[in-house]
C-alpha cells in the first residue's frame, strides 16, 4: 500500500485493519449460478445462498439523478453558511469526485481550500481598497536599469519585509522624480499581500485630517485610526515648514506609532538632517526626529529624474 501523497502528505494514515482468515470470509452471491451434475440425472442449477445479500449497485445514471436532486439543497446550505468559495467550485469538484479522481477526505479538503482561497482574495481586495495604493506600482515594474546609482540591492533587501516585522521604518529621500513614491507604494503592496493593513497618505493630507479633529473634537478618534495601520506611508514629507499645530500633531502620530511598534515609510525631497529647521520648536524636532530617524533604514535614491523618459513624444510630422 503506497503512502499518502499530495495534500495529505503530512497526515498520519490510519493503521490497517487486520484481515480475517481467507476461509472465514463470506462471499457474495455470484452473478452466475453454479451448475450441479449428479450421475443419472439431468443438469440443474442451484444459486449459492448469501445470508447478507449485497445491495444492488446503482448505475452512473442513478448517481447523476441523485446528485441533481441534492445539489440545489447543498447549494442553499452553502449560501446560508456563507461558503460561496465552495459553491463556486462545487460543480468542478463534484465532477472530479464522480470521475473517481477524489476520495471522500480529498473532496472535503479541496472544497475547504477553495473557500480559504476565496476569503483570502476578498480580504486582500479590501485591504488594497483601504490602503489607497496604486496596484500597478510594483517592484517588478520599477526600472532599476535606468540609473545605475539607485540602491537596487538595498531596495530588494527591504522587499523581504523584515523591517515591518521588527517595527522599523524606511526613509526614501533625494531629488524629485527618482522613484521614491513608486518604491514606497511597491513596499506597501507587498505588505498588503503578506496580510498587513497599510495606509498611503500625502503628508499634507494627513496633517489636515488631524487638524480637522481639533475643530470637531474627533482628534483622538482620527489619531487612533492612523496609528492602527501596520504600515503608514507618508508621501512628500518635509516639503515646507510646519506650523506649531502641525508639528505637535505629527509628534503625537509618530511617537505613538513607534511606541506601539508600528512601521512607517516616508518619502522626502530633503535629507533627514535637513528636517530639523522645518519645526518651529527645536525640542519637539529633536524628540520626534531622534526617534524616527534612528529607527529607520535610510535609502538614498541617487540619480537623475526618470520622468523625462515618460514625457509624451511629439507626433511625427508628415513630410
Amino acid at each position: 500500500m503506497h503512502g499518502p501523497v499530495g495534500l495529505f502528505a503530512d497526515v498520519i494514515p490510519f493503521p490497517p485493519r487486520p484481515r480475517p482468515p481467507r476461509q472465514a470470509r463470506t462471499r457474495r452471491a455470484s452473478r452466475h449460478p453454479i451448475v450441479v451434475t449428479t450421475p443419472g440425472t439431468t443438469s440443474h442449477t442451484t444459486p449459492r445462498h448469501d445470508p447478507h445479500p449485497a445491495h444492488p449497485r446503482r448505475s452512473d445514471e442513478g448517481r447523476d439523478d441523485t446528485m441533481t436532486v441534492l445539489r440545489p439543497a447543498l447549494a442553499d446550505s452553502l449560501r446560508t453558511l456563507k461558503l460561496s468559495g465552495m459553491l463556486e467550485t462545487l460543480d468542478a469538484r463534484l465532477a472530479q469526485a464522480q470521475g473517481g479522481d477524489l476520495g471522500y477526505l480529498e473532496f472535503l479538503q479541496i472544497l475547504c481550500d477553495d473557500e480559504i482561497t476565496r476569503r483570502e482574495q476578498v480580504a486582500m481586495t479590501r485591504r488594497l481598497r483601504r490602503a489607497r495604493v496604486d496596484t500597478e506600482t510594483t517592484l517588478e515594474g520599477f526600472d532599476f536599469g535606468a540609473n545605475s546609482k539607485r540602491p537596487a540591492a538595498q531596495i530588494r533587501d527591504l522587499a523581504a519585509l523584515r523591517w515591518p516585522q521588527a517595527g522599523e521604518s524606511v526613509i526614501l529621500f533625494d531629488a524629485v522624480g527618482v522613484g521614491k513614491t513608486h518604491v514606497a507604494q511597491a513596499m506597501g503592496y507587498l505588505a498588503i499581500r503578506a496580510g498587513a493593513e497599510v495606509r498611503f497618505h500625502k503628508t499634507s493630507r494627513i496633517l489636515a485630517d488631524l487638524a480637522g479633529g481639533h475643530a470637531d473634537r474627533t482628534f483622538d478618534k482620527r489619531l487612533a485610526a492612523h496609528v492602527k495601520a501596520d504600515l503608514l506611508i507618508l508621501d512628500d514629507f518635509a516639503m515646507r515648514e510646519f506650523t506649531p499645530g502641525q508639528a505637535d500633531d505629527f509628534y503625537e502620530l509618530i511617537s505613538q506609532r513607534i511606541a506601539e511598534g508600528r512601521s512607517n515609510a516616508i518619502t522626502a525631497n530633503r535629507a533627514p538632517q535637513d528636517w530639523y529647521p522645518l519645526f518651529p520648536n527645536p525640542v519637539v524636532a529633536e524628540s520626534l526626529l531622534d526617534r524616527l530617524i534612528n529607527n529607520s533604514h535610510q535609502v538614498f535614491m541617487n540619480g537623475p529624474s526618470y520622468r523625462p523618459n515618460k514625457r509624451p513624444k511629439a507626433p511625427a510630422t508628415a513630410k
